[in-house]
């Protein structure tokens, strides 16, 4: 009987107050501001793209982004400006 009552309290605890434990801890860590997205340009044909939509490079340790791979190779080949 003891066993059963165990168990019971086992399941309590996993399906009601764990969520609930779990929803307390993300709102006392503060909801992060949203991000929103931003342009950067394309150092080879100047044009802007939303970043999430871009394709990005390290470049000496500093990120590059391009509107398509072909201005990325071209970049990789020294070509800077269209």
């Amino acid at each position: 009987m003891r066993f059963l009552l165990l168990l019971g309290l086992v399941v309590l605890v996993l399906v009601v107050v764990l969520p609930q434990l779990s929803a307390w801890a993300r709102r006392q860590a503060g909801a992060r501001p949203e991000r929103r997205d931003e342009l950067v340009k394309d150092p080879v044909c100047q044009t802007y793209i939303v970043m999430s939509r871009a394709i990005r490079s390290e470049v000496g340790g500093t990120a590059v982004h391009f509107c398509s791979r072909e201005c990325a190779e071209r970049y990789g080949r020294g070509e800077r400006r269209a």
